[in-house]
């Protein structure tokens, strides 16, 4: 696994892998423990998901309060804004947000430290995520903020990709803004 390690605020990392393409197609080697520590990240990654988005749809932002979790994430297929909140309370940059498009086609990885409220919006039909994360999710201590939540101010980048009104899961609607 070649890893070119993008350093960007808050402690947050891009990791660009290489793609090998022939005639037959291309292989990725997606993860490679060795090689992630190396970078330094030291996290065990435990669990892996795969979601799959409707254009338009947002999922979070999401964090486990008493659990929290690192996260290290790729677009399998399609697009996304990726959204990271920094709601570590010690840091200076708490209450500050992180967002990158990832997409499919580009063999990055975003790696969110704990300490972070993640989501994204599905700006393709559809956008396959895959995460890893370091720690089993927990329903008892999942917890979150509203998407729109004006003391953070995230611009999801609505109008430029002509959404009007996303897309959000009974959970996600009914999370509150911060306090």
């Amino acid at each position: 696994m070649f890893i070119k390690k993008e350093e960007l605020p808050m402690g947050l990392m891009l990791l660009h892998t290489e793609r090998f393409k022939d005639s037959r197609g291309f292989f990725i080697e997606s993860f490679n423990r060795d090689d992630i520590k190396k970078i330094g990240i030291k996290e065990e990654f435990i669990l892996d998901c795969i979601s799959s988005s409707h254009f338009g749809v947002i999922r979070g932002l999401h964090f486990q309060r008493y659990k929290p979790q690192s996260k290290l994430l790729r677009v399998l297929t399609g697009c996304i804004l990726d959204v990271a909140v920094d709601i570590r309370k010690e840091s200076p940059s708490f209450l500050k947000y992180f967002s990158v498009e990832l997409n499919g086609d580009d063999d990055t990885l975003l790696y969110i430290p704990k300490g972070f409220a993640h989501g994204f919006l599905a700006l393709s039909e559809p956008a396959v995520v895959l995460y890893k994360a370091d720690g089993y999710y927990d329903p008892k201590d999942e917890s979150g903020i509203i998407w729109n939540d004006r003391q953070l101010g995230i611009n999801w980048k609505l109008r430029e990709n002509n959404i009007q009104h996303p897309v959000l899961s009974e959970r996600d609607k009914n999370l509150k803004p911060l306090p």
